[in-house]
């Protein structure tokens, strides 16, 4: 094996023996990203390599965490090593179907953040800082619209934009917060707003691992950097001058809206004014249609292969047990938990169902049976 595939494979080995890794969204992206690039390399050691890769992806843990923080993250560490000697391994990692846009409500994409006043101008970002955003969501200073942390360089910034260029009440984005010490995201915001991007949707000037934008447009990233101004408290986590910055930039704001006629400042705006109910959304983004759901009988469900489940809440315990049995009705195995989240990813992991629509029946049945425990009600498994 030639020297860079075999420091990558040291390396992600190395993060595979840690309890954090093996949980962690860092590892499981890097072996999803080396699962969908390696079989561009035409080489033994790239085959070798991604072998290995899918062992380890059998051996990760319920995810608990997108990223632990740490100040050297192995992962991505072992990705850049590869995609350097290999730069044609960046174009099919960072999937650009890793968030889903529901253009029906505001924000539209999910994630770990708090809304305070949609129609407020100033939004934070507390990057790595989770407790900041408790103490800045309990203050709930005037002129604040969102506040969330922000914690890779890539779907957390494209998430950022996506929320950010629906909403043009939006003015400011103040980042604050412990900075993440390898994806630098606030570091990569703050170059993004500064430089753009380049032709591969990378983030110039960033020294982020990983800096390229997959989910968003290039018209996306020059709206948002248009719409804003972004504010560099990287490194402080006072709440009292976080709150003042966010009382000022709000009122700086609303005097701008007013001398300018519009929601925006008057350099910043060619167009009419865009109501709230009227989201500066991309053109990719207003592609995407709803489809409604057909209505399935019973009857119309296959039976999975791998068998069937049945579910018993223990009251006495606070436990569930699920029993899995052969189409022969013979007993294959018993797994416990204490909720429904944790067995169901077992029960995935170890490809004990192998029917998508099995799955999603039992994610419902066994959430059921948590509520049931919970509320002190009777549980009844739905047969279908």
């Amino acid at each position: 094996m030639n020297p860079t595939f075999k420091k990558v494979h040291a390396e992600i080995q190395r993060g595979m023996g840690l309890s954090r890794c093996i949980k962690c969204g860092c590892m499981k992206g890097t072996l999803e990203n080396l699962k969908a690039s390696l079989p561009l390399l035409k080489l033994k050691d790239a085959s070798e390599l991604l072998r290995n890769v899918n062992e380890w992806y059998e051996q990760l843990q319920p995810l608990e965490y997108p990223c632990f923080g740490c100040k050297y993250c192995i992962p991505p560490e072992a990705m850049t090593m590869l995609t350097s000697k290999y730069p044609v391994l960046a174009s099919a990692t960072l999937s650009s179907c890793e968030i889903q846009v529901d253009n029906s409500s505001w924000p539209p994409v999910e994630g770990e953040y708090t809304v305070l006043n949609k129609a407020a101008p100033v939004a934070v970002s507390t990057l790595a800082s989770v407790k900041l955003e408790e103490k800045l969501v309990k203050l709930n200073p005037d002129g604040l619209c969102i506040v969330g942390k922000t914690e890779t360089e890539n779907i957390g910034i494209d998430k950022i934009i996506k929320n950010v260029i629906s909403n043009p009440a939006i003015r400011s984005i103040i980042l604050a917060g412990k900075d993440t010490a390898g994806h630098q995201s606030g570091k990569t915001l703050k170059a993004l707003w500064e430089k753009g991007v380049d032709k591969k949707m990378r983030v110039i000037g960033s020294k982020g691992r990983r800096p390229i934008l997959k989910n968003v447009s290039k018209a996306d990233v020059d709206a948002f950097r248009k719409q804003i101004t972004i504010e560099d408290m990287i490194g402080s986590g006072n709440t009292r001058s976080l709150t003042k910055k966010i009382r000022d930039l709000a009122k700086a704001a609303t005097a701008n809206s007013t001398a300018s006629g519009c929601g925006c400042s008057s350099t910043c705006c060619d167009t009419a004014p865009v109501a709230m109910s009227a989201p500066l959304l991309s053109k990719a983004a207003k592609k995407v249609s709803t489809v409604k759901a057909i209505k399935y009988s019973k009857s119309s469900i296959k039976l999975d292969k791998a068998g069937y489940f049945v579910i018993l809440p223990r009251e006495q315990n606070g436990t569930i047990l699920v029993e899995h049995y052969s189409y022969d009705n013979k007993l294959v195995r018993k797994v416990e938990g204490k909720n429904s989240r944790d067995l169901y990813l077992t029960i995935i992991k170890n490809k004990w169902v192998t029917d998508l629509g099995h799955a999603a029946y039992l994610g419902k049945e066994l959430t059921r049976a948590e509520l049931a425990i919970k509320a002190g009600y009777q549980f009844v498994q739905d047969g279908a």
